[in-house]
């Protein structure tokens, strides 16, 4: 069964967001050099492979691209409330997997509010399944969680 575009594009995004160290590059010439050197096949890992001429789908390139440069753009922000929320743990002692995937899903909390939470919240749980390690969801789950109720209180 293949993955939905958005899926795919939050997938793209994080191996892009985890491959960027902070303050590394400028997000567009970053991303032109991502798009440049990298190849990834439909498949669960997305392991990257050398066809020639293998393209991303337009949607599913501009929305990595959105994610990507919406994190990176508003950095500092994101960074701040998922220190307010993550209890007992730095920034500096998280995986680079968990903080990438807290970074993305943060965006999308903080600043894409068409994206319902609860879509956020189950799609970096799903995705921190494939690519973090078995604590990786519940941990995300509990400061993504937290950041939605501060961020979207619900209505009364």
């Amino acid at each position: 069964m293949s993955k939905g575009l958005r899926r795919q594009g939050r997938e793209l995004a994080l191996k892009a967001i985890y491959g960027l160290h902070d303050g590394d590059a400028e997000p567009a010439s970053f991303l032109q050099e991502f798009w440049a050197n990298f190849r990834f096949r439909d498949d669960i890992l997305g392991e990257p492979h050398d066809e020639p001429g293998a393209e991303v789908a337009t949607e599913v390139r501009v929305f990595a691209e959105d994610l990507v440069t919406g994190t990176l753009g508003n950095l500092e922000r994101i960074d701040q409330v998922i220190g307010e929320f993550s209890t007992n743990w730095s920034l500096e002692r998280m995986s680079r997997v968990d903080l990438a995937l807290l970074r993305m899903a943060s965006y999308e909390l903080l600043y894409r509010p068409d994206v319902p939470a609860n879509v956020v919240i189950n799609e970096a749980i799903e995705i921190g399944k494939t690519y973090g390690t078995k604590e990786t969801s519940a941990f995300v789950n509990g400061i993504l969680d937290k950041i939605s109720r501060s961020s979207r209180p619900a209505p009364q």
